[in-house]
């Protein structure tokens, strides 16, 4: 008897200890959760994520906000949401560069993609492009490159940053063409973006979702993108395989990550309320016209994109860059 009244002690106390998260869980979401995108406005990253962030607060009946944490490749912003408290209410818009590629650039990354986030759920991939300003006198890939390697100077390209997906394709596209290309890293493809509007640099490599808007203007050239098709929100702009550069395919990601140890039960209703928003004909239509390919899924399978890509950009960044920059 002594010790069924052990076991139901232990039990009474299990019960009373699980009964408030069991409870904070069913009834989650109940206040505002927090979106953190490691990156300044404007560009894929942004674009994306306040459109999400929109969307899921009319999906769970709260307000989503979009804040920005830019800075050192989006490490500040993901190192914010690694250590957060994992209840559901802070978020990461992560992104490809950051959680994929940053970890073979630098040692000093402040996180562990793999063990100090909990995927929720991969939006889509970002279709990349390379633009020039007005200036530029030339139009096509070929010009670019030729224009490139007749300035000793070379030619400044900006990107997101140092270590992001577009930094390490302009740097493959050196390698594989000689290309004459001096990388010049912003807070964000954002104000990548704005420096180029203003003259202050030839050409920006990023994301067909931050720049459709001023190439669809004048404002900026498209010169190509580097995704195997055209982008359907910019049919006219060719590959870069169209353009003579054989075999380079690279494109981004950007999706949903919690802290690690985030409740299972929060993770799949942010999951299906991700999905339902991709899986829409609304949805759709505004990620693929921002550049985007909505990619619906579970967590299971964007968690393993994020391994698998982990191990295949790292010997690319080392061929590319190394560690030295």
């Amino acid at each position: 008897m002594r010790v069924f009244h052990h076991v139901l002690q232990s039990l009474l106390i299990c019960l009373i200890l699980v009964a408030p998260l069991s409870h904070a869980q069913s009834n989650y979401p109940n206040r505002p959760i927090r979106l953190i995108i490691p990156f300044t406005p404007g560009g894929v990253t942004d674009t994306s994520g306040r459109y999400i962030a929109e969307q899921l607060t009319l999906k769970l009946g709260q307000q989503v906000i979009s804040d920005n944490k830019p800075g050192a490749s989006g490490n500040i912003g993901s190192q914010m949401v690694a250590t957060a408290e994992p209840d559901g209410y802070t978020l990461l818009l992560g992104y490809a560069g950051t959680l994929s590629i940053n970890p073979s650039v630098s040692d000093k990354v402040p996180f562990d993609s793999v063990k100090d986030f909990a995927p929720i759920g991969k939006i889509g991939d970002a279709i990349l492009i390379i633009v020039a300003n007005n200036d530029f006198q030339g139009k096509t890939l070929a010009d670019l490159i030729a224009f490139s390697k007749k300035d000793p100077n070379g030619l400044s390209y900006g990107t997101s940053g140092t270590g992001g997906t577009p930094h390490i394709a302009g740097e493959l596209l050196k390698q594989k063409t000689g290309a004459n290309l001096v990388h010049v890293p912003y807070k964000g493809g954002g104000q990548a973006l704005l420096d180029l509007l203003g003259g202050n640099i030839p050409l920006v490599y990023t994301a067909v979702a931050g720049a459709n808007q001023y190439v669809n203007s004048g404002r900026i050239k498209a010169i190509a993108v580097s995704s195997s098709k055209r982008s359907s929100s910019m049919p006219d702009v060719p590959t870069f395989i169209e353009s003579g550069v054989k075999d380079f395919v690279i494109d981004d990601w950007v999706g949903l990550l919690a802290p690690a140890k985030t409740p299972k039960p929060i993770i799949a209703k942010l999951n299906q309320a991700l999905n339902e928003i991709l899986n829409s004909p609304e949805g759709r239509a505004k990620l693929l016209a921002m550049g985007i390919t909505p990619s619906p899924g579970s967590p299971e399978k964007f968690g393993e994109q994020i391994q698998g890509d982990l191990i295949r950009f790292a010997p690319i960044v080392k061929a590319a860059i190394g560690k030295s920059e």
